[in-house]
């Protein structure tokens, strides 16, 4: 990071800075950018929250958050703390005496505030660009469905520049995710391939092994198709389909996402699985079943597992499916891209005592854990007869590069202090998403999810609706 220019210095005001979010993530990576020297000595952050505290109260508060290292310490001291209600216009009134300059305004509140913060913060005059940039950021949910994206971006764009919104997605932060594009478009092999004569299918996999343990209440209410795919696996989606942007400004790259949400086809209820972990054992760890967990609903159907299929209209990736599945409680944390070639045109070696068929290429890259890529393929086998045995070449970040502890905000935050929008989301994308995904929602209000044993790959029926089309899924390690 050290070798990224110096950001210019502003005020980061944090509403909900007493938050999880806050302590645990945005002022670590701060703490980070500064230790790496690339943010401005006279950047300073304001935390706002409702709670009785002062400066020292948020100070001490981050303390056992961040490291004890030199960035800590040049930053502490200009960390302060403002108590205000959000829905008080005298807080921001207040706000506007104290932030001067280049500010941004940082939303780590519950989704009911994007609205009312962002109108305030405009009729306090506070998002005016007379003496300085003024951006907003804003964390997901963007929205519940799509109505309800669609009027959240009407009520932002009534008072805020498209330009000067930040909509976050911290997946995007990760240093695999942006090598897609470099991957891609840095390696002529790879994207000379890159289209529906040479790959069959893609499988994108957010697997986590956690339950939802003490955040029952808000999942409950949102589930895992809301909490991941229109946000998190569409952004994936979206880098691995996209064309070739005609240059990587921020408006070029978006442009070229938005386009591949609007080609895709909304899923309909036969093209998705549903389910929900039952009790079983994840690791050492026994867990109770999803509907036994603390603030669940009595008759709760809301779903912990989301497996689809999505099929882009386009010329790239015409008859070409994205498998998209996501979970709770399964066997292992693991995220993933894995994009299948197809089978050679004639299986040369079937007649040549191969003991078994020969795997078909297949490059996989790795988000979390253990950052990387590995492309695998067929070797012959040492000997006079002529045997194939699959092998793989890999690339993991952490045996190249020193990329130290990193909350994945580090990025993103050096970005909304450069004004760089590259890797945040537009209205357009946002919307894009939830229109894909709106039958279902529709569909999943009533029924119950296909059970699954925690500690599993996940239901059985998602394994069965792949199968309908001859392929299986990339084994959850």
């Amino acid at each position: 990071m050290s070798d990224a220019p110096r950001a210019p210095a502003a005020t980061l005001v944090i509403f909900g800075a007493m938050g999880d979010l806050a302590k645990r993530l945005l002022v670590p990576a701060i703490v980070n950018l500064v230790e790496a020297g690339i943010i401005d000595d006279a950047t300073t952050i304001l935390g706002v929250s409702h709670h009785d505290a002062d400066d020292a109260a948020l100070r001490g508060a981050l303390d056992e958050f961040v490291e004890d290292k030199q960035g800590w310490k040049r930053l502490r001291d200009r960390i302060t703390y403002m108590k205000g209600d959000f829905e008080e216009a005298a807080t921001f009134t207040t706000l506007a005496e104290r932030v001067k300059g280049n500010a941004v305004f940082y939303l780590a509140t519950a989704p009911a505030f994007f609205g009312p913060v962002a109108d305030a913060l405009a009729k306090a005059g506070l998002m005016r660009e007379d003496d300085g940039f003024r951006r907003l950021v804003i964390e997901k949910p963007f929205g519940t469905d799509l109505p309800s994206a669609q009027a959240l971006n009407a009520r932002l764009l009534a008072k805020v520049e498209e330009q000067q919104i930040y909509r976050i997605d911290h997946f995007l932060g990760k240093e695999t995710v942006q090598n897609i594009m470099v991957a891609r478009f840095g390696n002529a092999l790879l994207e000379a391939v890159w289209n529906s004569r040479y790959i069959d299918h893609v499988q994108i996999t957010a697997a986590e092994a956690v339950t939802v343990g003490t955040r029952g209440k808000f999942y409950d209410a949102t589930g895992a198709l809301r909490d991941m795919v229109p946000n998190h696996l569409f952004q994936l989606l979206a880098l691995v389909g996209m064309e070739p942007p005609n240059s990587f400004d921020a408006d070029a790259v978006r442009t070229e996402k938005a386009k591949v949400l609007a080609a895709a086809r909304p899923v309909q209820p036969d093209q998705a699985v549903r389910g929900r972990y039952a009790a079983g054992t994840v690791g050492d760890k026994t867990v109770p079943a999803y509907v036994d967990e603390a603030d669940v609903g009595e008759n709760s159907n809301t779903e912990t597992y989301a497996a689809l299929k999505v099929e882009v209209d386009s010329w790239r990736w015409s008859g070409v499916p994205f498998y998209l599945r996501t979970g709770k409680g399964l066997k292992a944390r693991d995220t993933e891209i894995v994009v299948q070639f197809r089978d050679v045109p004639i299986a040369l070696f079937r007649d040549n005592g191969a003991a078994a068929p020969m795997m078909p290429n297949r490059l996989t890259l790795q988000l979390q854990p253990d950052e990387g890529m590995s492309f695998e393929f067929v070797a012959k086998k040492p000997g006079p007869v002529m045997e194939t045995a699959p092998v793989s070449m890999d690339f993991r970040y952490a045996d190249r590069f020193d990329v130290g502890h990193q909350t994945g905000y580090e990025t993103l935050l050096y970005d909304v202090l450069t004004g760089d929008q590259t890797l945040f989301q537009r209205a357009d994308q946002i919307e894009g998403g939830w229109r894909v995904i709106q039958p279902l929602l529709d569909a999943w209000a009533s029924g119950a999810p296909d059970d699954y044993p925690a500690g599993s790959s996940g239901p059985k029926s998602a394994n069965a609706s792949i199968a309908r089309d001859g392929r299986q899924w990339n084994e959850i390690a």
